[in-house]
């Protein structure tokens, strides 16, 4: 596990962009936390990172439920779970297409994944402390997992 304590959104946005920067091939990552806790702003640097083109607009899927973007290598797929209330709603959306080796799979409130253990690479926690700085805690799972946070400088 690394910890860091984000004062900026410019920063959370840099951890994104620096994990972007060392994805190569299909990753699953996962975010939990509150509203308005940098989960988006994350996303955007990881996109950034990623390569995906300055000509989208990388915004949060909360009414979409999924939001796409390509880079270099892969189709970013962006994903807020927040409004499903069961696996099975998975199904309608197409999820179990995404999963595959030219995806990179970001989801917040991954709650519903939780309950069918499915495996992320990368689990991130974004919380307040007391000063209103976002603490954000990334978790690897697995060997690929294991391999981007020991390169991940923060």
């Amino acid at each position: 596990m690394k910890s860091i304590e984000s004062k900026t959104s410019d920063q959370t946005f840099e951890l994104g962009n620096a994990l972007g920067k060392l994805i190569s091939k299909a990753t699953c990552i996962a975010l939990n936390g509150e509203l308005g806790a940098g989960k988006t702003t994350f996303v955007q640097g990881l996109a950034k990172g990623l390569g995906v083109s300055d000509k989208y607009y990388v915004t949060s899927p909360t009414f979409n439920i999924i939001n796409e973007y390509p880079t270099r290598l892969f189709t970013l797929c962006h994903l807020d779970l927040y409004r499903l209330g069961s696996f099975d709603e998975l199904e309608y959306i197409g999820f179990d297409d995404l999963v595959d080796d030219t995806h990179i799979i970001v989801v917040e409130w991954p709650r519903i994944l939780n309950d069918i253990s499915f495996e992320f690479d990368i689990r991130i926690n974004f919380e307040f402390d007391d000063q209103y700085n976002r603490i954000i805690s990334v978790f690897a799972s697995g060997q690929h997992g294991s391999n981007l946070l020991s390169k991940l400088v923060l």
